[in-house]
């Protein structure tokens, strides 16, 4: 059986990969700032479990009805965010080196909270048939860096694009003391959430295994 990642995701995509399964990758096209801004407008500010399950939900959405590879989609679609929470602020991607090197200045030697939202669209017979969401969090502990491994990290450009502004599963993996949860929520998707969703759907693991891409 099929999954499509309504995601770019380069660490999504490896981490599914590892886990026996080779995922269509569909870029959702959706505007996050914008969207979580219309929310916030009519409901309120949104919790941080709350605001990554909405944009893993509006992600999974976007690609109902596209064609991949030149056929409709057959399989489950799966939706994710991820959001870092250090002293009650979350951090999504920084994007500009300034901006990663405040955030550095505020999480160095200490610890956080990573949240990863998920939402899956049983699609099975290119018709919706299903959907279901939940999220899931790690504290992450780091080590103490001094000002010039910080520089360099930043440097590297590896932090610009990831919540939070560190990696667990590359060059930022040193700089992790600890991780207390499911690592792999770290790396933006939690597989252990992710299969007891897909099993509540009524689809073995098994299924979405394609080990002959690994």
């Amino acid at each position: 059986m099929r999954l499509y990642l309504a995601s770019t995701s380069p660490a999504r995509r490896q981490l599914l990969r590892q886990a026996g399964i080779e995922p269509a990758l569909v870029a959702p096209g959706v505007d996050e700032e914008a969207a979580v801004a219309a929310h916030e407008a009519e409901h309120g500010p949104l919790a941080p479990h709350d605001l990554v399950q909405l944009l893993a939900r509006l992600k999974a959405e976007a690609i109902v009805g596209r064609d991949v590879d030149g056929a409709p989609i057959d399989g489950l679609i799966l939706g994710g965010d991820s959001a870092f929470l250090v002293d009650g602020v979350l951090h999504g991607k920084p994007h500009r080196p300034e901006v990663a090197r405040e955030r550095w200045a505020q999480q160095n030697g200490r610890s956080g909270v990573l949240w990863s939202g998920h939402w899956v669209i049983d699609h099975r017979g290119g018709a919706v048939r299903g959907a279901i969401g939940r999220g899931a969090s790690a504290t992450v502990s780091f080590a103490r860096l001094d000002d010039d491994e910080i520089d360099a990290y930043i440097a590297s450009g590896e932090p610009l694009a990831v919540a939070g502004a560190f990696t667990v599963d590359s060059l930022g993996g040193p700089f992790i003391r600890s991780v207390d949860g499911d690592p792999s929520t770290v790396v933006g998707l939690s597989l252990s959430t992710l299969r007891d969703l897909v099993r509540e759907l009524g689809v073995d693991w098994i299924d979405l295994w394609d080990l002959g891409a690994r």
